[in-house]
């Protein structure tokens, strides 16, 4: 599957918990990670995508040119950024969950 969202039961998990914002990291940015975010973004999820927790690999054009992993991860990023989600690194992401849990710890909702 190319997303979270697609043969699982995440959604109804993060509605359960009554769940609003998402923290997205992983690989590949252009690929599982953007379609995640997308639907994301796409069902009112306030997502944020860890630019810097997330990879992807070097692509060969349909005419043969090469585009490097760093390009493609960087249009992948530019293409999710302030329209699925807000693109943040992880150490905005770990400030920004200390700053939203009381104890300041990360919580995880199982």
């Amino acid at each position: 599957m190319n997303s979270a969202f697609i043969g699982t039961d995440l959604r109804q998990r993060l509605d359960e918990q009554g769940l609003t914002t998402l923290v997205v990291a992983g690989l590949t940015t252009d690929h599982c990670v953007s379609t995640t975010v997308r639907m994301a973004g796409n069902f009112g999820f306030e997502t944020l995508l860890v630019g810097d927790a997330c990879a992807t690999f070097t692509k060969t054009g349909v005419q043969g040119e090469v585009f490097s992993a760093e390009l493609i991860h960087q249009t992948a990023l530019a293409s999710l950024h302030q329209e699925f989600a807000t693109v943040v690194s992880t150490a905005a992401a770990i400030a920004l969950a200390e700053a939203r849990s009381p104890s300041g710890a990360i919580v995880n909702p199982d």
